[in-house]
């Protein structure tokens, strides 16, 4: 039973119901899907299911990402992967990761950190350089590299927080909404349960299109931030 409407992001509440075992199950397996090459010919199921592939590849085709080896393949992997948490979040009784910062940081900060020692590895002078651009001002030397390092540091935790904030704020909202219909239900108030239950379908549908479209944001900040790569 949960006791307040915060009692969704408690992983302990439904441990028995919870499968994290069928989430990883079936966020990971989906991408033996998309990165093979099982079929002969392309079937229309093949080309359904690598449309989100090809979404974010066009995206990653436009930055520095495509000079970087196989990092287009762990972006285009981490995107599924983040959709299909995102939607197995919206079932009853499935712990939604992808709400937790513990989760979205452990994403975020290795992928993060990867470009950055990757860049300094490569060319550490122009890396060190960029805190300085040229033809800075001489009153901003001091405090310009301080304000270019602050900004870069943040980057992991505003991916993190992003991603967890807007899918918190969504399964909270549709536990107040889930809360009033019950309420309605119970009073035998036909009207107003009607009206809050077209409310709770139309919210569910917009909560499944910020599941991809924050799926799609977390990958392409990490694209654009291959740009700074030296």
């Amino acid at each position: 039973m949960m006791m307040d409407i915060f009692s969704s992001f408690d992983d302990h509440n439904s441990t028995i119901f919870s499968m994290y075992l069928l989430m990883w199950i079936i966020s990971i397996w989906s991408l033996f899907f998309i990165n093979s090459s099982m079929w002969i010919f392309p079937a229309n199921i093949f080309s359904s299911i690598s449309f989100p592939k090809h979404i974010i590849n066009i995206q990653l085709t436009r930055s520095f990402s495509m000079n970087m080896g196989g990092f287009p393949l762990i972006i285009s992997s981490l995107f599924i992967t983040i959709i299909n948490f995102n939607l197995l979040g919206l079932l009853p009784y499935m712990f939604s990761l992808s709400s937790h910062l513990s989760m979205t940081f452990c994403l975020s900060l290795p992928l993060w950190l990867s470009l950055i020692i990757s860049s300094y590895q490569n060319n550490y002078y122009s890396s060190f350089a960029s805190f300085l651009p040229t033809g800075t001002p001489s009153f901003l030397i001091v405090f310009l590299p301080i304000i270019e390092l602050l900004s870069i540091s943040v980057r992991p935790i505003t991916l993190a927080v992003r991603i967890a904030a807007n899918i918190s704020a969504g399964h909270i909202i549709l536990t107040l909404i889930g809360n009033y219909l019950t309420f309605s239900i119970l009073s035998f108030n036909i009207i107003t349960m009607m009206f809050i239950m077209v409310i709770q379908i139309m919210y569910f549908m917009f909560e499944i299109g910020i599941s991809i479209i924050q799926g799609y944001i977390f990958s392409l900040l990490i694209t654009l931030y291959t740009d700074d790569h030296q």
